[in-house]
Parts: C-alpha cells; structure tokens; sequence
C-alpha cells in the first residue's frame, strides 16, 4: 500500500474507505458513475488504480456537504480525504 497521510493510515487504504462510503447510498454512487464517467466493472476492475481512487475522492470534493459527511463517517478529518487525493494523484 501507498503510505501517505503522515502518520495516518495510508492514501488508497483511506481513498477505498471513503469509496466504500460514497458507494453505500445509491443515489451518490450513481452521481458517482456519472460523473466519472466508470460502470461498475470498470470501477471494480480498478479498485487499486491510484488514478480512479484520486477521482472517486475528488468527486466527495466537489460537493463539500458530501466531503464532510465522508470524513465524520470515516473518523478522519476532511483535509485528511484531500490530501490523499493529493498523494493518489502523484503517484
């Protein structure tokens, strides 16, 4: 795994949380797909692409309500989902 978020747990195992998250309400995992552009194989086939994981968080980003209830659900701090983006996105 990609070690990222300092001390934190790592930027995908973090990015597949808040996945996991955005997934469990079927209306945001349909926005999801939409917005992205994945079906649910692509994104299936994907799950360890640091490219599709940076676009699922940046996708909670865009919609700040939906960043903040990720970061409460997960236990993590908003900034902590962005700068696993960040990471992703670097790699």
């Amino acid at each position: 795994m990609n070690r990222g978020v300092s001390n934190e747990e790592p930027a995908d195992a973090l990015a597949l949380r808040a996945l996991a998250w955005t997934l469990s309400n079927p209306d945001r995992a349909g926005r999801l797909l939409s917005l992205t552009g994945l079906d649910p194989d692509d994104l299936r086939a994907r799950l360890t692409d640091s490219a599709v994981l940076a676009a699922c968080l940046q996708f909670l980003e865009a919609h700040e309500p939906d960043l903040v209830a990720c970061a409460q659900s997960l236990d993590v701090r908003p900034e902590a989902l962005v700068r696993a983006r960040h990471q992703l996105e670097s790699l």
